[in-house]
């Protein structure tokens, strides 16, 4: 399988990105680049696109996508977290993340970090540059001493006592 290609920028300083085969960390970081490209904010101009890794090698794309009423927008990566399970997948190995920040790693908003949570904690996240270029954590780092699905299962008192 040969390299992808992806097209950064739409005028003469447009430059292309090559990227490893789709199936290494890198394939993953270039796919999360073409999502951003479908990318819908013309309010914020912010473009993110993520990509989302299953256990089985299926890459589920998404990119953030907003609304004129602000709270009603989708960020890239619940969009392919959703995408992913509306398909029926429900552990992840990896996501990779980009966005158009040439100064600074992209990192997931705080929705976004406990949306993964959901999901597990030691799976990687891979926080991307438009060059290629990228860090990785995991869902654990990122979010620490989180609230997930297994704390709903513990022990709860049940009555409340009034007064204090």
């Amino acid at each position: 399988m040969g390299d992808l290609q992806i097209i950064v920028g739409e005028d003469e300083e447009a430059r292309i990105l090559s990227c490893a085969p789709p199936d290494g960390i890198k394939g993953l970081i270039c796919k999360s680049q073409e999502a951003k490209e479908f990318a819908y904010c013309p309010y914020s101009n912010f473009r993110v696109g993520a990509a989302l890794l299953a256990h089985d090698g299926t890459v589920f794309t998404g990119c953030n996508v907003e609304n004129a009423c602000y709270n009603l927008g989708v960020c890239a990566e619940r969009n392919a977290i959703a995408k992913a399970v509306s398909e029926g997948y429900r552990n992840f190995k990896a996501i990779a993340i980009a966005s158009d920040l040439n100064e600074q790693f992209i990192s997931p908003c705080g929705g976004c970090r406990q949306f993964m949570r959901e999901f597990g904690t030691h799976w990687d996240v891979y926080l991307s540059k438009p060059d290629g270029s990228y860090v990785e954590t995991t869902v654990a780092q990122l979010l620490p001493v989180s609230f997930g699905p297994e704390d709903l299962k513990k022990k709860k008192v049940f009555t409340i006592q009034n007064g204090f």
